[in-house]
């Protein structure tokens, strides 16, 4: 077998598998869209949950949640993060520490989601005595969203070119200024895109929160950071599974497509933000 052959093989697998995700994605949309579509109205978006009556309520106050959670996963684990893997790939050497450092964060990025929501209980619920709450739940999806944003940082900041440090140092800049007029405005899209689809990951997970505060029905929205919450995806999980309303699967669905647009508009964001700094970009 001569290598254009073994080359036209492997493209043809890859176009397999890429059409096929493509399916998988589309029939997911479809069937979400198609079962719950039909409950999205004003009311819907806007309006406090019944959960006597689910016909006569919306799913603001699981919005508002959702939307606090993401703030408060932000303002936790993108500056810490970032200034991580500024470390790691600016000022530290490569010692076997570091290797080792650098392994551990790439395993914490793969550890499933319910350990860390074991983790945010023992930690942030009862031994910091936060309870079940939304900072409770912000530093529980913060602590699993760190790995995630160190690594795409770091991998950022390796695409600029060395020259960039080299150039600056030999005109005599120290190493924070290289850093911060040189290096970070060359990888910043590449972070900012990076944590952006870390949160977006951290928005949707469902099982860290059931432990650490989230809850199906409010009268009003959390006052403070020590209040329970409502959050879109636990919202999805107890009306498709728990919920014996015999409309609770379309309001379940709905609720879904409210969080799959969510979390299109944030990676649209990253996508537009990505191409906005790589346009201002001279080289």
């Amino acid at each position: 077998m001569n290598e254009k052959i073994k080359e036209n093989i492997y493209f043809t697998i890859f176009r397999f598998c890429s059409f096929l995700s493509l399916v998988i994605l589309l029939f997911f949309l479809l069937f979400v869209i198609k079962l719950g579509v039909g409950v999205l109205d004003l009311n819907f978006i806007t309006g406090m949950w019944q959960t006597q009556d689910i016909t006569k309520g919306g799913i603001l106050p699981a919005i508002v949640g959702t939307f606090y959670l993401g703030l408060g996963v932000a303002v936790f684990s993108v500056p810490v993060g970032i200034s991580c893997a500024i470390y790691l790939n600016e000022y530290a050497k490569n010692t076997g520490l570091v290797r080792v450092i650098r392994l551990t964060i790439r395993n914490l990025a793969g550890v499933p989601s319910i350990v860390y929501g074991l983790f945010g209980f023992a930690v942030f619920v009862q031994l910091l005595q936060f309870g079940t709450s939304l900072l409770a739940a912000a530093l529980t999806l913060a602590a699993m969203t760190i790995p995630w944003v160190i690594t795409a940082s770091e991998e950022a900041l390796k695409t600029v070119p060395d020259g960039f440090r080299e150039g600056a140092l030999a005109l005599g800049a120290t190493k924070w200024q290289v850093i911060r007029t040189n290096v970070l405005p060359a990888a910043l899209p590449g972070m900012i895109t990076g944590s952006i689809i870390g949160l977006a990951r951290a928005m949707g997970e469902t099982a860290p929160i059931i432990i650490v505060g989230a809850t199906f029905y409010m009268r009003g929205l959390p006052d403070s950071l020590f209040d329970k919450f409502m959050a879109l995806p636990y919202h999805v999980f107890i009306l498709a599974t728990q919920h014996n309303d015999p409309l609770a699967e379309e309001y379940a669905a709905g609720t879904a497509l409210v969080l799959v647009i969510l979390i299109f508009l944030m990676t649209l964001i990253a996508m537009i933000v990505r191409y906005n700094f790589r346009k201002k970009r001279k080289w």
